[in-house]
């Protein structure tokens, strides 16, 4: 389980795009909180903020002609098979969404995603800036 540098949001290919979806849906529902090594640092955070950055993905989704289910809109929406909040208390969205999304961590993504040969082009946009 990863969450994708922010900025590499609109680059995901289609596969990489729609797992994102799948696990931020499993994160705001019955994953919150489970350890996890990858993505412990959300848990540092209001789930508002896991709401926001899975809002990013489902615009994109929705840029793409995808058609994510509206209820995950709903920031207390926690899934079919687990209770949503009360009244999750609105936070102001920041740039990055978390703060370890800097640049170390968006090299991190590309050579993971460069890795797999599932990014090929943009690893090589990216290279004078990974070395």
């Amino acid at each position: 389980m990863r969450l994708w540098h922010e900025q590499l949001i609109h680059q995901l290919p289609r596969q990489q795009l729609l797992g994102q979806h799948r696990e931020l849906a499993a994160l705001r529902g019955n994953g919150w909180g489970k350890n996890h090594a990858t993505v412990n640092y959300v848990f540092k955070y209001s789930p508002y903020k896991l709401y926001q950055f899975h809002v990013l993905v489902m615009d994109e989704m929705q840029l793409r002609g995808y058609h994510p289910n509206k209820i995950w809109y709903d920031p207390n929406y926690r899934g079919q098979f687990c209770p949503p909040y009360d009244h999750l208390t609105p936070i102001a969205l920041t740039t990055p969404i978390y703060p370890e999304h800097n640049a170390s961590y968006l090299a991190e993504c590309v050579r993971n995603l460069a890795a797999k040969n599932v990014f090929r082009i943009f690893s090589r946009v990216f290279a004078g800036r990974l070395s």
